[in-house]
């Protein structure tokens, strides 16, 4: 080992590859608050999350597993869950006077016509106001599942009604 070696270690999960700081600091200087979406191999999680100096508060937290409950038979990491989960959650935001956010993926590469985006067109149709380029979202037909079968359109159809008949 080198003696007097002038090496500071990073932060474990900057080391793990979990935290970017630099782009986590450009949100939290906004002062908004944070329209967190993580995907992960079974399911998207939608949180919205504000910053606090003693750890951040989550305001509003919803999986996609919750679209079960709408009668949604079909994966839950897919185009249309992922819009199904952001659209019940910018309901369920609006419902707790949260009309406006910062969109936050984290550290997953932000590719035009992912999942992630799929997400953020269902806050943005709930009526929430997220900044946003216009050219990032999937195409309407992915985004209701025709890509998926034939009734895939109609449950999606489905699903979406209840979410709307509900308050």
């Amino acid at each position: 080992m080198a003696k007097n070696a002038i090496y500071r270690v990073k932060m474990r999960r900057r080391r793990e590859g979990k935290t970017d700081y630099r782009k986590r600091l450009a949100l939290l200087k906004s002062g908004k608050i944070r329209a967190v979406v993580r995907r992960t191999n079974k399911r998207i999680i939608v949180q919205f999350i504000r910053y606090k100096e003693n750890g951040d508060e989550v305001l509003v937290n919803i999986t996609s597993d919750i679209l079960r409950r709408y009668g949604w038979n079909i994966s839950l990491k897919s185009t249309p869950a992922a819009y199904l989960t952001g659209y019940l959650a910018g309901k369920t935001a609006l419902n707790k006077e949260i009309k406006d956010a910062v969109f936050d993926i984290g550290r997953f590469p932000a590719i035009d016509g992912s999942r992630l985006f799929a997400t953020l067109k269902g806050m943005l149709d709930a009526g929430m106001d997220i900044p946003h380029g216009e050219n990032i979202f999937p195409s309407e037909e992915r985004i209701k599942g025709e890509h998926l079968g034939k009734e895939v359109p109609k449950l999606f159809e489905e699903v979406k009604g209840k979410m709307e008949g509900e308050k």
